[in-house]
Parts: structure tokens; C-alpha cells; sequence
């Protein structure tokens, strides 16, 4: 290869690889921002299901007492003698003075447990945050569920109405609706932990859960939606254009 060709040659890679630099990061940044949009709008239809839900009457009686709300539409649990569950989700929290309800921040959720255990299983899992304590637990970077905050599975089908002081007690209340060979779920010891890097793709900068849940420092239009479901569940008003029908067998 003479000196020009090999010239050549170096300035086509140069280019090549100053294109990619160029042109991957926004491919990669758009696809990322795609993935947050989906969890987002998917959150709010995991919010729509379970307020239309007849087993989650008390759920949906109790919404306008919660002072924050974490949804995740999919938790995954897979095992095989030894099992995980993992999923993302995100976490809103309502102002205490003027009701509104600010815009969601990103976290995911994880556990492992062991034991006999057989099957798989896909559960849409909310977390009313019931009060100050369990709010700012999950302020912090990673927070693990019956730990310093008291966690209690939420009452779900008929005959719960003796329940409501005794949970009401809790800081967190979990609701989950699910398929699969499981006969339930515990979500006791699973730890919560922000996404850092989806937090700031999502508002273009770098912030906190506190920038977005207390300060309100960024917004997104795209939480539009999932903010308006939970001012009309706050309300007691219906979901949009569903009826009560019953959870999934």
C-alpha cells in the first residue's frame, strides 16, 4: 500500500469514527428516552387497571390519602430453585398544600429469594406512600423495603373493611395484580434504587429525586397523562373510559 493510499486509508477511518461519535450518542439517547416514555405511559395504564379493578376497591378508596405513588408495570420473577424479581418503575409525589402531583422520577426495583421453589411470574406492582417517612426513604439513592419504614401488603378483594385503620398505620401499603405458577408476592426486602441516568435523559440535566419529587425543579409533558390519572383517582373519579371488571385470574 503506497503513503497516499495509507493516508487515505486513516481518513476514512478518522471520519468513520468521528460520524459514529457524532450520530451514535443521539441514536442512543433517543432510543433511551423512547424506553422512558413507554415505562411512563405504561405506568399510567397499570394505574388505569388497578383503579378499574373490583378486587381494588380499597386501593381505589385510599388513593387520595396517599402522599406518593411508585408503579411498576412489570416486575418479573423467574425461579428455578433459586429465584429474582426485577423490574423499573417510577416514583410520583403529591404537594401536600395544592394537591397537585409532581413529575415522575425513574428507579428500579430488585430482590432475590431462595427456596423450592418452581415457575415464572409477571406482576404489575404499586406502592402507596402512606406517609412523610416513606416518602423520604425513597428520597435516597437505594432503599431497601422493611427496613427502617414499615411495609404491609394492601388489602385487596371483599371483607377488608376491618383492615383499614391497621394499615393505614403503615408507611407503605403494596398492591400487586399477577399471572402465574406463584400463589403470591412479597416484596419484603426488596431494595428500590433511583436511575440516575434515566432521571437526567429524561429532563436533559442532571437531578435528583429531590429536584424532580420536592423542589420541582424539571418537567416533562410527557408525564401529562399518568399526573392527570392520579388527580382524577385523588378525586374518586373513574378511570377514563373503563368500567370496574375483575382482576385477571
Amino acid at each position: 500500500m503506497t503513503q497516499s493510499a495509507r493516508l487515505l486509508t486513516s481518513l476514512a477511518l478518522s471520519l468513520a469514527l468521528f460520524m459514529a461519535l457524532i450520530l451514535g450518542h443521539p441514536l442512543a439517547s433517543a432510543a433511551e428516552e423512547a424506553e422512558q416514555k413507554d415505562l411512563v405511559e405504561k405506568s399510567r395504564m397499570t394505574l388505569d387497571g388497578f383503579l378499574a379493578d373490583s378486587n381494588m376497591a380499597w386501593f381505589r378508596d385510599h388513593v387520595k390519602e396517599a402522599k406518593g405513588i411508585f408503579i411498576v408495570p412489570q416486575l418479573l420473577k423467574a425461579a428455578f430453585f433459586v429465584g429474582g424479581e426485577g423490574g423499573s418503575g417510577v416514583f410520583l409525589v403529591k404537594d401536600d398544600k395544592t394537591g397537585e402531583w409532581s413529575d415522575p422520577a425513574f428507579y428500579t426495583m430488585g430482590a432475590g429469594s431462595f427456596g423450592f421453589q418452581f415457575g415464572a411470574q409477571a406482576s404489575e406492582v404499586v406502592l402507596l406512600v402512606l406517609s412523610q417517612r416513606g416518602v423520604e426513604s425513597l428520597l435516597t439513592s437505594t432503599f431497601k423495603l422493611g427496613g427502617d419504614v414499615s411495609v404491609a401488603v394492601g388489602p385487596v378483594g371483599a371483607g377488608i373493611e376491618g383492615s383499614t385503620a391497621m394499615n393505614l398505620s403503615a408507611d407503605l401499603l403494596t398492591f400487586a395484580r399477577a399471572k402465574g405458577l406463584f400463589g403470591g408476592i412479597s416484596l419484603e426486602g426488596a431494595v428500590i434504587a433511583t436511575r440516575d441516568e434515566w432521571n437526567r435523559d429524561y429532563y436533559g440535566k442532571e437531578v435528583r429525586p429531590t429536584d424532580i419529587l420536592v423542589k420541582r425543579a424539571v418537567m416533562n409533558p410527557q408525564s401529562a397523562g399518568l399526573k392527570a390519572t392520579l388527580v382524577r383517582a385523588a378525586a374518586g373519579k373513574p378511570s377514563t373510559g373503563q368500567t370496574i371488571t375483575p382482576a385477571p385470574e
